[in-house]
């Protein structure tokens, strides 16, 4: 299986799905690791003297071709995979885990990398270079190029595991979402639901050959059904189904993976000389070190729980008078909060998205980027699909240069995993003086067509793909040499501030104008409707807020403390929410067993980023909003700082020249009416 080895003969280099088959990925994993070795090997063998470029520069561009063949297979998957993919997935992740080490402790080859690491100060380095140097050392030594060989032989071991048991984690995850359908015949049990919702589950039921409606655990069917459901036990029934994926003490079943995943992590920091999980994580972050996450998070849940607690006891009084419900239950909160704002601001939903049609919610997005950074989208339709609901985009600079490809995939469907995310198919670079161009993808779980109606968005929905689109132009707009410091390839508490800023135009009259416009008529969302989506916009944010520092709380309980005494996952669990529960527990359910951010995914001690990155983006917003939101100046400065940067520097360094100082949390508290 030679297609992987060289360069697609395919336009822009795109991945040739249509000419993979399921049987190609592991031997050409196998090649390409070959490949790859070989090339580290060249490092290694070289009898000149180590020098930045013979040393550092040749690691970072070792490895292409096993690289591209990891991003399309593991990309795939997340968004289109199978049975047979899976175990392919679970066959080939301790190879590469093996491959990984066997770089990361390879004592010649870290010789030398520390060789040019110690005349860092008498070498002549960019800033791009130095940042690259610094990265490729702790890459060894925070990976245990230190150890002594036994400690080395165990920490592959752990490695080893963990590579597995993320995976397993994630399987059983998307099984149990699978594996659950509410399935209704009786028209009554409809009662408040929106008729696309309706229509939806009557095409899914369809597609099964069943009578009736069927509502699932994919968020575009339960979030409907949660918000409008007028049957209280119908959505206790889901709530709880939702609550107890793999926590049913069946083939399925998480906790004994969280418990591993915790141990091994915290077993792997004691090796390399660190206290906990945490300390070993928050080093390459912004934050630094536990502590001050956990005061970051503690000091925005004082300022929050007071109007988180108000909010709370109004929405029970209000659920109270309306329908005489005495203990407001976790299941009881959507479909409440839905009532109270459509009471306090008549806005819901329903009213809201026929004037955001997905297409031209997409093409909004993509005009508000052509007025900030001058580039331009074309649908083209000779690239490679890996499914029939991608679409595939040129994004090209206004003298017509390509600068990415661009891959959206919007709907949900068996094989995808839920939630939305941004990847990548092709990092971008500079080598041999060209340019490599990246392949950035967007992939969501949004509302689907239904035979009468095109895809209508809620405003949340909206708000998302604006925050994909953000991580995406920050992957478009990449403009770096070395592949490792490009894009996305920054500190994770800096990653969320691209998309997270994307999300503010969704709220200007200025911007809606460009795309809130009703499917069938044509017409501008009236302007009373974008002052109510300003006026809700802080609605309930106190409870929304504390929900964040929860998880941030969770994950930190887990990662910078020993958990060699955890027993129970549930207890542990409570005792971590105690500060910030509002709702009363459910006894059949667990988060943590689903909790794929930080046990599968990469937000491990770094679930508070998401708070952390809102500070920045309130702030930079606020410059925006200072100048006039679609500032050529403003949005330069933001280009060239931020979004074409990648990690080639620190993160607040980057900050400051964008913004010229640093970040202020009262931004953010003043957007979330905090104060």
């Amino acid at each position: 299986m030679t297609i992987f080895l060289e360069k697609f003969n395919t336009k822009h280099n795109s991945a040739p799905f249509n000419k993979i088959n399921l049987s190609d990925y592991k031997p050409a994993f196998e090649e390409c690791i070959e490949k790859a070795k070989a090339e580290i090997d060249a490092v290694i063998q070289n009898t000149e003297n180590p020098t930045f470029e013979n040393t550092i520069e040749a690691l970072d561009f070792a490895g292409e071709n096993l690289d591209r063949l990891s991003s399309i297979f593991f990309n795939l998957n997340s968004a289109e995979t199978s049975e047979e993919m899976q175990k392919i997935a679970q066959e080939v992740s301790p190879l590469l885990t093996a491959f990984s080490n066997d770089i990361t402790l390879n004592e010649d080859l870290f010789k030398k990398v520390k060789a040019v690491y110690d005349q860092k100060d008498s070498l002549t380095l960019t800033t791009e270079q130095a940042t690259l140097l610094d990265k490729k050392y702790k890459g060894f030594a925070r990976n245990g190029a230190l150890l002594s060989e036994d400690k080395k032989m165990r920490l592959r071991e752990i490695d080893k595991d963990l590579a597995k048991l993320k995976l397993t984690f994630g399987e059983n995850v998307l099984a149990e979402t699978n594996n659950y359908q509410l399935h209704l015949t009786n028209e009554s049990d409809l009662s408040g639901l929106p008729e696309g919702t309706i229509e939806a589950a009557r095409t899914l039921a369809k597609s099964k050959e069943l009578e009736g409606w069927i509502f699932t655990l994919d968020y575009p069917s339960y979030i409907p059904f949660m918000t409008y459901a007028d049957k209280r036990e119908l959505r206790k029934e889901l709530a709880i189904a939702a609550g107890k994926k793999a926590f049913q003490n069946n083939e399925f079943d998480n906790q004994e993976n969280v418990l591993k995943i915790a141990k091994l992590r915290h077993e792997r920091a004691n090796l390399l000389g660190y206290a906990t999980h945490s300390h070993f994580v928050l080093e390459e972050r912004m934050a630094q070190n536990p502590e001050k996450v956990k005061s970051f998070l503690n000091d925005l849940l004082e300022k929050a729980k007071p109007a988180a607690e108000r909010e709370f006891s109004e929405l029970t009084d209000f659920a109270k008078q309306l329908d005489g419900i005495e203990v407001l239950e976790k299941w009881d909160g959507a479909y409440y909060s839905e009532k109270l704002k459509q009471k306090l601001f008549s806005l819901d939903d329903e009213k809201l998205k026929p004037y955001f049609k997905l297409e031209n919610v997409l093409n909004g997005a993509f005009t508000i980027a052509e007025k900030l950074y001058g580039i331009t989208f074309k649908e083209v339709f000779d690239i490679d699909k890996y499914h029939d609901d991608v679409q595939t985009f040129e994004v090209l600079d206004f003298e017509g240069n390509l600068v990415a490809l661009f891959y959206t995939d919007f709907f949900p469907r068996k094989g995808k995993r839920n939630g939305a995310w941004m990847t990548s198919f092709k990092p971008q670079f500079i080598k041999n003086g060209v340019n490599e161009r990246p392949h950035i993808s967007n992939v969501c779980n949004f509302t689907p067509p239904t035979e009468s109606k095109p895809s209508l968005l809620t405003f949340n929905e909206v708000t998302t793909l604006f925050h994909e689109f953000g991580h995406g132009l920050h992957g478009m707009l990449a403009n770096t040499t070395y592949p490792s410091l490009s894009g996305t390839s920054v500190y994770w508490d800096f990653v969320e501030l691209p998309s997270q800023v994307m999300e503010n135009w969704c709220y200007e009259p200025e911007a809606l104008a460009l795309f809130a416009k009703h499917y069938q008529t044509g017409e501008i969302i009236p302007q009373e409707y974008v002052e109510k989506i300003k006026e809700s916009a802080s609605f309930l944010e106190g409870i929304a807020t504390m929900r964040q520092i929860s998880f941030g709380l969770l994950d930190m309980a887990y990662h910078s403390n020993d958990p060699k005494d955890i027993t129970s996952v549930k207890e542990f669990e409570e005792a971590a929410f105690e500060n910030t529960k509002l709702y009363p527990d459910v006894a059949e359910n667990c988060m943590s067993v689903s909790f794929s951010h930080i046990f599968q995914g990469g937000y491990s001690s770094g679930y508070y980023s998401y708070k952390w990155a809102e500070v920045l983006d309130a702030d930079a917003f606020a410059y925006f909003q200072e100048k006039g939101i679609f500032n050529k100046e403003v949005a330069t400065k933001f280009k060239e700082n931020v979004l074409s940067k990648g990690g080639t520097e620190l993160p607040m360094e980057l900050y400051k020249k964008f913004r010229g100082q640093e970040p202020k949390p009262e931004a953010l508290l003043k957007r979330a009416g905090l104060i």
